[in-house]
């Protein structure tokens, strides 16, 4: 079974985005071991200088560094990454659970997205879209994506 690692910059806090992901979460349970880990987002100014940013998404990087798995395929969510298919996705699940090392990580970055040595560590740069969206949306999406591209492996209807 595919292990799936969301590693997240920042903690959900509106009920709203809470409960959506809980409930993917718990369809992905029938399909791969899903883990999530919620990193703290560093505080900074209301109007930061991008030295600033900079320093607080190097602070956040050593975290994340940390927390992804020896031999995951790594995917860092960013807005000038490749943008994928359903079906690009589900295929890229597939080629992971069937590769002997069926350890697939994404990044989501907290508001000022992520530092540049994790996107360099990623294998791959994944762009939800040219939109930008609160990152913790982009998590609701990213799970109900990742159980989209199961579903269409297994012939589902749900993906019409």
């Amino acid at each position: 079974m595919l292990a799936v690692k969301l590693i997240c910059v920042g903690r959900m806090r509106e009920s709203y985005y809470i409960e959506a992901f809980r409930e993917y979460a718990k369809r992905l349970g029938a399909y791969c071991r899903l883990e999530t880990v919620e990193l703290a987002e560093e505080r900074l100014p209301e109007r930061p200088a991008q030295g600033q940013i900079d320093a607080a998404l190097e602070k956040e990087a050593a975290e994340i560094l940390r927390q992804i798995p020896a031999e995951a395929y790594t995917a860092a969510l960013c807005v000038e990454g490749r943008q994928m298919s359903s079906e690009a996705l589900s295929e890229l699940l597939s080629q992971r659970e069937s590769s002997g090392k069926p350890r697939l990580c994404f990044i989501v970055g907290g508001s000022y997205g992520l530092s540049e040595t994790v996107k360099a560590r990623a294998q791959l740069r994944l762009s939800m879209s040219p939109m930008t969206f609160p990152h913790h949306l982009a998590r609701v999406m990213l799970a109900e994506q990742i159980y989209r591209g199961f579903k269409i492996k297994e012939g589902s209807r749900y993906h019409k």
